[in-house]
């Protein structure tokens, strides 16, 4: 396995269409890839205005233009491209919040369907019913690369710590989670979910967001984060378009694991 890798996170806004939206990702994933990028990830439904009843509108099956497009971005920059996600319709017309990861030759590797969908009204603050439109996936997605097994999971995912655990379970020393916070929720949690299933699981996560535009109906708290086993930020945006690139010693989980041994000290008799 080897032991240290480069990741790039890319918040970039929604354009007003689905190809001014796949056109942007391309440059920015090229633009990542020249940085020596090994592993790319977009933003939560970055082609599609995150509203619940875009989804349906903007859905494709798994084998439609944005995935055959990524593939390519995937293969022509020789990198692992996670696609952010996108709005998926299956065989039957269920529609998911699907991200397709893919492998440096553009193979499709590992698919997750948000297995937690964001329906939440705050009083005086957000309210999304992603239900009205959207299906649960059902699954705990991991996949393997060089570079060990690394988790994938979707916005509102992060908020349950047993989908982080059983990623953990099945191997994983790192997770990317594409994500669409706002300025509700942003503000109050997302620093502290991402540092605290970090620390949980003595792993590296990475949330990709969005950048805010203060034209859409949902607007994006932007906020790209990455961090270490030991719940240290380690990079950070603010709200704008950026490209953050930042090399990661995989070898500090088994520091971490080893200094203060959690996974071990688990008692599962009990709970």
């Amino acid at each position: 396995m080897k032991l240290s890798c480069k990741v790039s996170m890319i918040q970039m806004r929604v354009r007003k269409t689905k190809e001014d939206s796949l056109l942007t990702a391309g440059e920015k994933i090229k633009t990542a890839a020249k940085d020596g990028a090994d592993f790319v990830i977009l933003p939560e439904m970055f082609t599609c205005p995150y509203e619940t009843e875009n989804f349906p509108i903007y859905a494709e099956d798994e084998n439609g233009e944005s995935v055959r497009r990524l593939s390519s971005a995937a293969a022509e920059n020789h990198v692992y491209l996670v696609g952010g996600s996108l709005p998926e319709r299956d065989d039957t017309g269920k529609v998911y919040n699907t991200s397709f990861v893919f492998d440096r030759e553009g193979r499709v590797i590992a698919k997750h369907r948000k297995a937690h969908l964001f329906d939440i009204d705050i009083k005086g603050g957000q309210f999304f019913k992603e239900s009205d439109t959207l299906t649960p996936g059902d699954k705990a997605t991991v996949f393997s690369t060089e570079f060990g097994m690394i988790g994938l999971c979707i916005c509102y995912d992060i908020r349950f710590p047993e989908l982080f655990r059983r990623m953990v379970e099945d191997g994983a020393n790192m997770v990317f989670c594409p994500a669409a916070f706002n300025r509700t929720t942003g503000p109050r949690h997302w620093e502290l979910l991402f540092r605290s299933r970090a620390v949980d699981n003595q792993i590296f996560v990475a949330g990709v967001s969005p950048a805010a535009d203060e034209s859409a109906s949902y607007i994006a708290y932007g906020h790209s984060i990455l961090v270490s086993p030991w719940g240290e930020i380690l990079y950070e945006a603010e709200e704008d378009e950026t490209v953050l690139t930042k090399t990661i010693d995989l070898t500090e989980v088994e520091r971490a694991r080893e200094q203060l041994p959690l996974l071990k000290h688990r008692r599962k008799e009990i709970y």
